[in-house]
This record gives structure tokens, sequence and C-alpha cells, in this order.
């Protein structure tokens, strides 16, 4: 997959401002980015559903504008929202999904049973969809979308809403999947699943491409070890947060309802950890857990975006109850 300089603006909303970037066969791209920030619009292009202003996208060097009905054939796109039909059977879904890729018969016969193989649902192959856990429906849907044995993959939040086993369970799905040589672009929400999935990972805000690189690569780009402890008295938290920000030289990240520090202290080591103890013990603030750490992804968001990917979720789960704006994410 290629994207090369592309732009899109609806009216005077820019969401798109000449990004570019590539995924490489058999590898996972993880979009993380603010709500808005232009990802979705972004699938949206690449998986033919829209037409950017200007630059050019291509999947296995087929353009998605000039060979858009040959794009659909190599690619497949899931999404939060299941796209199966619940009062069919599992192996009913597959076969439908499979006459709807103009499938040979005995291929679709055949492929729907490889992937209800794959995807753990055999056992319940048989039942309606509507009997289904969430984590099957994902499952299914995702085994749906399979079935016409895509070369790229675009995922939408694949794990929002499952429960941790039914979560790792679709890690190890996705895994399979690119070592199956399937490329695929995952826009996720959850900074471990980027870290966990991805071989490399591109940050999205108000529609460009601000950082790329690798995990390790993104959070040696942050710098230095990051201080971090629970102030115990929850009173004393600002003046915690002045203590830490007279050692740091920066505004460190408070979290009230945890009642938690953090902050980027540089590479001294012990001696960053020496001075915030004496530091906290001379204003006579109680910690728990004070400790240094190497920086995280959900550093790396914010020292880019300007704010958490916390604070992001909780916003886009609050916006969820009104309109979409026309950009998307």
């Amino acid at each position: 997959m290629e994207v090369q300089e592309l732009h899109k603006s609806f009216g005077s909303v820019h969401a798109l401002r000449g990004i570019s970037f590539s995924v490489e066969r058999g590898t996972v791209l993880g979009v993380l980015g603010p709500n808005g920030a232009g990802k979705t619009t972004c699938v949206r292009i690449l998986s033919t559903l829209l037409q950017p202003n200007s630059g050019a996208a291509s999947i296995e060097g087929h353009d998605v504008v000039r060979e858009a009905a040959t794009v659909r054939r190599l690619i497949a796109l899931a999404g939060q929202a299941t796209a199966i039909q619940l009062e069919l059977t599992g192996r009913e879904n597959l076969h439908m999904m499979g006459r709807l890729r103009h499938l040979e018969r005995d291929d679709v016969v055949s492929r729907a049973s490889d992937l209800l193989e794959r995807f753990g649902l055999v056992d319940a192959a048989e039942r309606p969809a509507k009997t289904y856990s969430g984590g099957m429906q994902r499952r299914l849907d995702l085994a749906a979308s399979l079935m016409g044995d895509p070369s790229v993959l675009f995922l939408d939040e694949p794990t929002t809403g499952l429960d941790p086993p039914a979560r790792l369970s679709m890690w190890d799905v996705i895994r399979e999947l690119a070592s199956r040589g399937t490329s695929i672009m995952l826009a996720t929400q959850y900074m471990d699943e980027a870290e966990e999935l991805a071989d490399n990972i591109i940050v999205f805000d108000h529609g460009q491409v601000i950082a790329e690189g690798t995990s390790d690569q993104l959070k040696n780009r942050v710098g230095g070890d990051v201080l971090e402890f629970t102030v115990v008295e929850r009173e004393r938290l600002d003046d915690a947060a002045r203590v830490v920000a007279a050692l740091s030289g920066g505004d460190p990240r408070v979290d009230s309802h945890t009642r938690q520090i953090s902050a980027r202290v540089g590479n001294r080591g012990s001696q960053s950890l020496i001075e915030a103890v004496r530091a906290l013990d001379s204003a006579q603030i109680v910690t728990d857990g004070l400790a240094l750490r190497r920086p995280s992804l959900d550093d790396v968001f914010l020292a880019v975006t300007g704010h958490t990917a916390e604070s992001e979720n909780g916003e886009t789960k609050r916006r969820a109850r009104g309109r979409p704006s026309p950009a998307g994410g």
C-alpha cells in the first residue's frame, strides 16, 4: 500500500493535508490520533468510498481512484459495528459473503469451513449469530471480511467493547493474518494494542501524519525517563504537581481521579529519583509507588498531540451520542 500527498477537504474543513505513508506486505500499521484527526477519512479513501481532492494512493499497485473496482476485490474492511446478519447462522453468514464476492460454490463451502476452524467457531457454526457473544460476533465479522482472501485489511477499532479474553483472541487472529501475508491497517484507541501488534505506527493530527516509526523509535523520540507516583492525600495533589514541575522543568501529567502524577525527567537515572524523593519529603507530601520508567506510547501520544489517549477516548464516547462531523476521525 502506497499513499502519497493525499488531500481531502469537506467545504472549509481540511480533513487530510498531504499525508504520505506506506505499508509493506504482511505487516501491521498501527494508526493513532485524536478524534477528527483524519484517520477515518484516510481509510474511506483507501477503501474507495471517498475520492481525494489531490494526491495518490494504490493497493498492490492499483490506483484507488482509477482502478477502484480492482482495488475493492483486493481489500476488506472490518470495524466496531459488525456487518453480519444476526438471524443467519455463522456458516450461512460466510456463505452469503462468499456469494457476494462471486466465489465459486465449492470455494465458498471450503473457505467458510476453513475460516470457521481458524476463528474457533466450528462448534457454533450452525447457531444463529444472535446467540453469539460479542467476541464471537466480532470474530465472525472478521471471518466474513476474509471470504474474498483480501491482500489488505482495514481494521477500525476491532477490539473495542470486548472483554480481555476475547480481546487477546482477536490479537492472535490479527497476528496470524499478518504472518500469512495480509497487510493490515489497524486504527485503535488502545496504546497497548498498537504496541503489541503494529510493526510500524503513524500518528495523525489535524489531517497530517505528525509522527511515524516503530514503537521503540517513537518512544526514543520522546526521550528520557518518566517519574511516576501516586499522591496519598488528594488535597496535596496540586502541591505535588508544583514540586515535580520544578524538578522536570515542564508541566507534569496529573490524573485527579487516580491521584497519579507523571513527568519526563531526562536521562539522569537514579539521580532524578533521589531528587524527587528529597523534594517531596521536604514538602511533607506522602506518596506511593514512586518510580522511574521508560516512556510508553501514551507518553508519545501526549507529547505529539498535546493530550492523553485516555482523555481523547472519553471525548470520543461523549461525541458518539451526537452527530459525527463530516470529516470523520
